[in-house]
């Protein structure tokens, strides 16, 4: 947890709210913050972490093959990368792209949309935060989707009252502090990453380490970008601009664990997720995974959850406690 503190201070985060959206069921969107929904609240920038707060009803979000998530009334939504999603009463729905939606902009740097079927209302504030690079490891170690209950009081009663307080001055028109809605955000992402991060298990937390060096944190962010190359720990040295030998030793040493090995180990947990959120194939997921064939990457996979790929998925989707054995052993 320290760790991920440390490293969430050195990310200079602005950002505020640029959209008012009340939907009425049936409704489904398509949607991606731009660079013109940021302008003119802050600077053009290619690093954005969009997010989504409900203040009532609730909603279906999608992003890309991933299983859907139910985000209801008090809870934010976080997308790290800003990954194009759906948003809806229902999926099942044909989606509208959001821009298409949007009116006239008020005073204040606000859009609106009022959509839908006329059934259950749900209303959503959509906002942004802007890194000062494009290049932050730990906003690229990140799942798509993060989702922080506020209700719960994790953010802090005093956070939580705080956003609900600027909200409802967006809402009436009435914006006194325009910034307090960007600071606010940026303590909301901490808390969602401090969370998502303290829910890991401590094996899957050894990233954390490795990202105070230049090396190491680079290496991560190829390798978590492109699990499914084919890396040595030569090719990952050559890449961020040190021996191999150099580059083992540093990695080994703050990250807890040799590259390969590492790198082993993410792919298994992309692996697990595909298999546990989506109906991919195993053979789709080995190839997607870095694996010449099936039969490398069920015997990889056995070894590190003590059971073939596909006995897993049934147990999982059987909704039978599996627990998540990931072993020391690499490739």
């Amino acid at each position: 947890m320290e760790a991920s503190l440390e490293v969430l201070r050195t990310i200079r985060l602005t950002g505020g709210i640029f959209l008012d959206a009340e939907f009425t069921a049936p409704w489904c969107v398509n949607a991606q913050v731009t660079p013109d929904d940021c302008h003119p609240l802050a600077p053009a920038s290619r690093s954005i972490i969009a997010y989504h707060y409900v203040s009532a009803g609730r909603l279906w979000l999608q992003v890309g093959e991933a299983e859907p998530a139910e985000v209801a009334a008090g809870q934010l939504v976080v997308l790290p990368r800003n990954d194009p999603h759906i948003l809806g009463s229902g999926l099942d729905y044909p989606p509208i792209a959001a821009d298409a939606l949007m009116q006239a902009t008020f005073d204040h740097g606000v859009t609106r949309i009022v959509h839908g079927g006329g059934g259950e209302a749900t209303r959503v504030w959509c906002g942004f935060l802007l890194s000062e690079t494009t290049t932050d490891p730990l906003v690229g170690l990140l799942p798509s989707v993060m989702t922080l209950d506020m209700a719960q009081g994790m953010a802090g009663p005093w956070i939580e009252s705080s956003f609900r307080f600027a909200v409802g001055e967006l809402a009436a028109g009435e914006v006194r502090s325009p910034t307090l809605l960007a600071r606010l955000a940026e303590l909301l992402f901490i808390e969602a990453v401090q969370h998502y991060v303290a829910g890991l298990p401590a094996e899957q937390r050894r990233w954390l380490g490795g990202l105070h060096n230049p090396f190491v944190s680079r290496a991560l962010t190829k390798l978590h970008d492109e699990p499914e190359r084919h890396w040595t720990t030569e090719a990952l040295a050559q890449e961020v601009g040190l021996s191999r030998s150099a580059f083992a030793e540093r990695f080994t040493e703050l990250v807890g664990v040799p590259p390969m090995r590492y790198l082993t180990g993410l792919r298994m947990q992309r692996a697990a997720q595909r298999l546990r959120e989506t109906p991919t194939s195993i053979a789709r997921v080995a190839e997607d995974a870095g694996y010449e064939s099936e039969a490398s990457f069920t015997k990889a996979f056995k070894r590190a959850f003590g059971m073939p790929p596909a006995t897993w998925r049934r147990e999982q989707q059987g909704g039978v406690g599996t627990t998540q054995r990931y072993t020391e052993q690499g490739e």
